[in-house]
């Protein structure tokens, strides 16, 4: 009875100790607590977790004839989507068992319209064709057999996304000669078959041969390795060199977008260097003099803009081209329109009535008139319209002299008061304004630009046009109007712009600074603000994983688009590069870009 009764004691004591160590269990909190939504919603035809909408399509219809990567368009869908593949081997020998039989009720039933005398049904043939070929593959171990399911699961903010979005994914699978079906009534089950469970809870299945499975693989990336051109890095995907030739497209335009310290500035260097190599000419507005370096390694022209430098430029400079059905005298004075705007600030309309006849008797005094034979003649300084303005009998015309007056007899006088003295002589030509006041540098670019395009019309040739933080321009209507106008007639002079700004969110709120990326056939985008990644987002359709790779990716690294394709990207150079471009050895650890080594590249 002892005995009976320690048994009886020592399984109590066992129960009660499952039961506490049940309890204990049930107030521990798991992962899955933590990622669970609050809120799951099953409807007929969507899901909805928390805020998100979600719904399940399953594929039931296939092309007959695929070729490889055919998925694609739909793997980069311009939407976020998940896609889930469950693969199922099969015995060969049960599929060629099933197999014979569905060829032999196929060729009876062929034999039977032909008895009759009907005409056979062209699909009856095609399957069975089908069939045959398939069998003697499998036959001869060439082929194995297998099923495939294929569903993708659309999410979405709202019930009018998803239903827009939807039409939009059958409409590209229809281009693919897909069919997909709406999990209706099976919604729960469709999302936890493309979450990353290994879960197929909708087992609907399709017949898959080796090679058509093989071309079904989801997963591609692009390459964008050109026959030539220049390196711009290394792809982050396949390891692959991105070399590319910017004036192969459409345009050879291309801008930079990259918060401060990201490495921008030494890609451009990098371009700049080997664009030399393959007999560019390039020029660079640099405004915080970051391209001395290079310009004195390269034996080019570093030319610094101040009030103390003796290399003046005169903005009534003439091209001295003449282009049929363009005034270039009429052309000229429109761009001294917008200049007088960034030095002036607004004017009303009587001030540019009196402004534009000032300009034309000012080059009327010296002889300058829309005849091109005239245009040849000394052009006017501002002193001379000054003086015209001055000599006008308008009160409007002397108050636009008293604001111009700071620039002939004032604080500024002698900076844009003379006959220019600088030509353009070497490949590589940088032009610093870092020495002007914050103030007269839009005023110092738009003159420079200016100079720039002036002799870039005179002889067309492959050239590089370098602007960095041009969000200087885009400050005010009119200086970024003019850089917008260069960007779209720069194809016509052999002309690459680049543009470079730190100053992602003002650029891209600028109307001019979203057309001249629509203008750039090569967009640069390196480590992103996360103030500034939604309206990039939005602006290049870029995924949640692309977002946060640029939110978190390393100095020197990003997306580089070019045309239709886009791939992640590592700047590299080689040690002998980057001894060229910097004289500070320990530039590297703050940048953050090392040179690649040739123990490395092996």
């Amino acid at each position: 009875m002892l005995s009976d009764n320690k048994m009886f004691t020592k399984k109590k004591q066992n129960t009660t100790l499952k039961t506490q160590k049940t309890q204990f269990a049930k107030g521990v909190v798991t992962i899955r607590d933590i990622i669970a939504p609050s809120m799951v919603d099953v409807d007929f035809d969507s899901l909805k977790i928390n805020s998100t909408y979600y719904r399940t399509l399953f594929m039931v219809g296939y092309p007959r004839f695929v070729s490889p990567n055919w998925l694609y368009p739909i793997v980069s869908f311009d939407h976020s989507l998940f896609i889930s593949m469950f693969i199922y081997p099969e015995e060969s020998k049960i599929i060629l068992e099933d197999l014979k039989r569905k060829i032999a009720e196929m060729e009876a039933t062929i034999e039977s319209d032909i008895k009759r005398g009907k005409v056979v049904d062209p699909s009856v043939q095609v399957q069975l064709d089908d069939a045959l070929a398939v069998q003697a593959e499998l036959a001869k171990g060439a082929e194995r057999f297998f099923q495939l399911s294929l569903y993708l699961t659309i999410p979405a903010s709202s019930l009018e996304e998803l239903n827009q979005t939807t039409k939009q994914i059958e409409s590209s699978l229809g281009s693919l000669l897909m069919v997909g079906k709406h999990a209706a009534l099976q919604m729960e089950d469709g999302f936890k078959s493309t979450i990353p469970m290994g879960l197929d809870l909708l087992n609907v299945q399709r017949n898959m041969d080796t090679t058509s499975l093989a071309t079904t693989f989801p997963f591609s990336t692009a390459s964008l390795t050109d026959n030539c051109g220049v390196l711009y890095g290394i792809n982050e995907h396949d390891g692959s060199l991105v070399i590319f030739n910017r004036f192969s497209l459409e345009n050879a335009n291309s801008v930079v977008l990259a918060k401060s310290g990201s490495g921008k500035s030494f890609l451009i260097k990098l371009e700049i260097m080997r664009q030399l190599l393959f007999d560019a000419e390039v020029f660079v507005v640099d405004p915080e003099g970051e391209y001395k370096e290079i310009a004195k390694s390269f034996g080019g022209e570093f030319v610094e803009f101040s009030f103390n430098s003796p290399i003046k430029i005169n903005p009534f400079d003439l091209s001295n081209v003449y282009e049929e059905g363009e005034n270039e005298l009429g052309l000229k004075i429109l761009s001294l329109h917008s200049l007088m705007k960034v030095v002036m600030g607004e004017l009303n309309p009587e001030e540019e009535s009196v402004l534009d006849r000032a300009f034309v008797l000012t080059y009327r005094n010296k002889g300058i008139t829309p005849d091109p034979q005239t245009q040849r003649n000394e052009p006017p300084l501002m002193e001379d319209l000054y003086k015209t303005l001055l000599g006008m009998e308008e009160q409007t015309a002397k108050n636009l002299s008293d604001r111009l007056e700071k620039f002939i007899k004032g604080s500024l006088a002698g900076i844009f008061n003379q006959q220019s003295n600088f030509d353009v002589k070497n490949p590589l030509t940088v032009f610093c304004i870092r020495d002007l006041e914050a103030g007269l540098k839009p005023v110092a670019m738009f003159i420079i630009l200016d100079f720039i395009w002036t002799k870039i019309k005179k002889i067309p040739k492959k050239r590089i046009l370098v602007v960095d933080e041009a969000w200087y321009l885009m400050k005010q209507k009119d200086s970024a109007d003019f850089l917008y106008a260069i960007a779209k007639r720069a194809r016509k002079y052999l002309l690459g712009l680049t543009t470079i700004t730190q100053d992602v969110e003002d650029f891209m709120d600028s109307e001019h600074g979203k057309a001249i990326i629509t203008n750039s056939s090569i967009q640069i985008l390196l480590k992103q603000s996360p103030a500034a990644i939604d309206r990039i987002a939005q602006t290049f359709y870029l995924s949640g994983g692309e977002k946060h790779f640029l939110l978190s990716t390393d100095i020197g690294e990003g997306l580089f688009f070019a045309g239709s394709s886009h791939v992640a990207v590592r700047i590299v150079a080689s040690p002998e590069e980057y001894e060229l471009i910097t004289s500070n050895p320990t530039s590297g650890l703050k940048t953050g870009i090392r040179p690649e080594r040739e123990e490395e590249r092996q």
